[in-house]
């Protein structure tokens, strides 16, 4: 098929809304390659370059040829909303089938079967439900025209977020057409990724690699071992800064710590994160915070990664680190958030004393532990007929989370020991082969030089920007940066006093659970939504382990002195005072420590008799 590219121009100025736009460096040359189908193509290209464009034009183009329908796979279908006004735009009806919008598969599906729908857009998830593979799937396989995998990076198991899901595309790929086109879209990508993506697309993919600086963005390290410092110094700078930005933290509690802090200092934030087990609730609170940052009605987001990839703020004019991310691509991904539409913004990194300890725990739990696979195949091995996730963790003394991990990760081993039917995993004829040990091995090693990597990127002074781009395998060439001044790295004394107090406070909530486990549970007649009137109530608690307020004091007591200090017994009564509950507190109750049985009861008899 020719190529018109004045066309596709043209397609491009309805879908952007601008008659004046223009194609970004090689987007046109993209759109030409899928067009006339030379073959498999990976582009590589910065958040903001425009690769959805790139897709839904060479989509339009086809459609208008007469070929099939285009597949979109993304883990982005809740941030893809204004991608999907512009295609409207160009004229493309976009269907998605995905676990929030159950309502309307009936139509989409019947929409499909019409050949009504240009590109489907759904996440790796669908790829194994069986419903939707052969509903969908087997009527439309043959007459697909051509198949995205957008952040394509998620395949790859050397990738920042790799996503286990992600590895069915190898699956399902071998029942499309050889030479259907195919397009795999990402940001970050170093050369072992996207040798690790020829290993699973074909080893024809031909790769377009953009440039990887962002000259707008000033960048900058400041090693702040203390809490107290780092909370001292946003409240102290983020109120300068003009326009508005994101705070990335590594954890959720850090999330709304960092945001309860700044709020008491005035400032218009709101905590960031991804649920356990997300809700519907959950999407919705998230959609109205990044709208409500794409219009400037917050001063920032203090965000978990879970703020990742598919946000798209241009005009975002800060983006600050709480605490150093656990890789060079993670860190580029999220800093490079900043500063797209403007003459100049800030990354500021920030470094603290707790960070290796968050990022070991994030490196040791990336694969499950020979116990637990070896619990989890033995508790199958009982049962011929298979367990479901919920009912393995009401046998097993290893969380949902674990489990479900586990169970993805060996499900996607070639062959597999375990298959899923329905909503049971079952042992299948093949043992789990040693290489899997080795993988993990060998990713675990990669984390931590990664790790140590950051740490070096902490102490540059200067050319923060050629590290990055010599780490993530780009070209270093006529490198600039914006003439501004770097923040100041002093901390105002008086905010050191406050962020102190504020570590200490006395009144942290404690939420109640508002459903049911679903595991355990439902054997007792008990699940879904507890009722209102069997909720308990808000408690409250001291610290957080680990904070540098009172969490220091119990872990130096717990591990160090053998007993908790007189300031914790003061400070819980403190709280308990300032409670005020109704009615009065009348006993202390203590659950001793099999391994530290005197600690919490001697503890509990001092509380009790400071509280009388």
């Amino acid at each position: 098929m020719d190529y018109n590219p004045l066309y596709a121009h043209e397609l491009l100025r309805l879908g952007v809304g601008d008659t004046r736009a223009e194609f970004r460096e090689h987007q046109s040359e993209a759109i030409g390659h899928i067009v006339e189908n030379k073959g498999r193509r990976l582009v590589v290209q910065k958040t903001g370059w425009g690769k959805s464009f790139v897709y839904f034009i060479a989509t339009r183009i086809l459609r208008d040829s007469g070929s099939g329908p285009a597949l979109l796979i993304s883990p982005l279908l809740a941030l893809m909303r204004n991608q999907i006004a512009a295609a409207k735009r160009m004229g493309i009806n976009a269907a998605t089938i995905n676990s929030n919008n159950t309502d309307d598969w009936a139509s989409v599906i019947e929409s499909i079967h019409r050949n009504e729908v240009d590109i489907l857009l759904i996440s790796p998830e669908r790829l194994t439900n069986t419903e939707f593979v052969s509903m969908v799937m087997a009527h439309i396989a043959q007459s697909i025209s051509l198949l995205v995998i957008d952040e394509a990076h998620c395949i790859s198991d050397w990738g920042h977020d790799f996503r286990p899901k992600y590895r069915s595309i190898e699956r399902i790929m071998r029942s499309l057409p050889r030479n259907m086109r195919l397009l795999a879209t990402t940001a970050t990508a170093n050369n072992r990724v996207m040798a690790d993506l020829q290993a699973v697309l074909g080893p024809e993919l031909r790769v377009m690699r953009g440039d990887l600086s962002r000259p707008s963005l000033f960048l900058q390290t400041i090693r702040m071992p203390s809490q107290v410092d780092r909370l001292a110094w946003m409240a102290q700078q983020v109120p300068r800064m003009s326009g508005s930005g994101i705070i990335y933290v590594l954890t959720k509690r850090d999330a709304h710590l960092v945001a309860d802090w700044l709020k008491s200092h005035g400032l218009n934030v709101e905590a960031y994160t991804g649920g356990d087990q997300p809700s519907d609730d959950d999407a919705s609170r998230r959609e109205r915070l990044e709208q409500a940052l794409l219009d400037n009605e917050l001063d920032a987001l203090v965000a978990t990664p879970a703020l990742g990839m598919g946000f798209d703020k241009p005009d975002l004019s800060f983006v600050i680190h709480y605490q150093t991310p656990g890789s060079v691509v993670t860190y580029y991904q999220q800093v490079g958030r900043a500063g797209r539409a403007l003459d100049s913004a800030y990354g500021v990194l920030l470094s603290g004393e707790e960070e290796q300890e968050i990022n070991d725990f994030f490196i040791e739990s990336a694969f499950p532990s020979q116990n637990e696979v070896r619990l989890i195949i033995e508790a199958l091995g009982r049962e011929p007929d298979g367990l479901s996730v919920p009912e393995m963790c009401a046998r097993l003394n290893i969380s949902m989370g674990r489990i479900s991990k586990t169970v993805d990760l060996l499900s996607l081993e070639s062959p597999a020991p375990i298959a899923k039917t329905g909503t049971r995993w079952q042992l299948t004829t093949t043992n789990l082969h040693h290489s899997f040990w080795e993988r993990a091995e060998r990713l675990t090693s990669l984390r931590r030089d990664e790790q140590q990597q950051m740490q070096q990127y902490v102490d540059f002074k200067d050319e923060h920007m050629a590290f990055l781009i010599n780490a993530l395998d780009g070209d270093i060439c006529g490198l600039t940066q914006p003439d501004i001044a770097p923040l100041p790295v002093s901390v105002d004394a008086q905010l050191q006093l406050q962020a102190a107090a504020f570590l200490r406070r006395t009144s942290l909530p404690i939420t109640p659970r508002k459903k049911w486990p679903n595991w355990g549970m439902p054997q007792y007649g008990m699940k879904g939504n507890i009722p209102p009137n069997q909720h308990a109530q808000t408690g409250r608690a001291l610290c957080y382990w680990g904070d540098a307020g009172w969490g220091e004091a119990v872990r130096l007591g717990k591990y160090s002195l053998g007993h908790f200090g007189e300031e914790l017994v003061a400070a819980s009564a403190a709280s308990v005072r300032e409670w005020a509950m109704q009615p009065a507190l009348a006993w202390v109750t203590s659950i001793p420590s099999l391994r530290h049985p005197v600690l919490v009861p001697d503890f509990a008899r001092r509380l009790a008799a400071a509280l009388n």
